[in-house]
């Protein structure tokens, strides 16, 4: 399960650098860019929400022995 959540943080990461060089600073909510600030945000938050998996896994198997 460890390996599986690693990777998906993983890939987490490398479609959130993928749509940085999407990114136009100058109308950052519009068209494509907008889309690309959705995918980052979406990304952080499932990197957020592994991390969270991984301690209470951690948390759990400590409780258990």
């Amino acid at each position: 399960m460890k390996l599986f959540i690693y990777t998906v943080i993983f890939l987490a990461l490398v479609i959130i650098g993928y749509s940085t060089t999407v990114l136009n600073f100058d109308a950052l909510l519009k068209g494509d860019s907008g889309t690309a600030v959705i995918v980052i945000v979406g990304g952080l938050c499932l990197i957020i929400l592994m991390g969270i998996l991984l301690t209470s896994r951690s948390i759990a198997e400590k409780h258990k022995s």
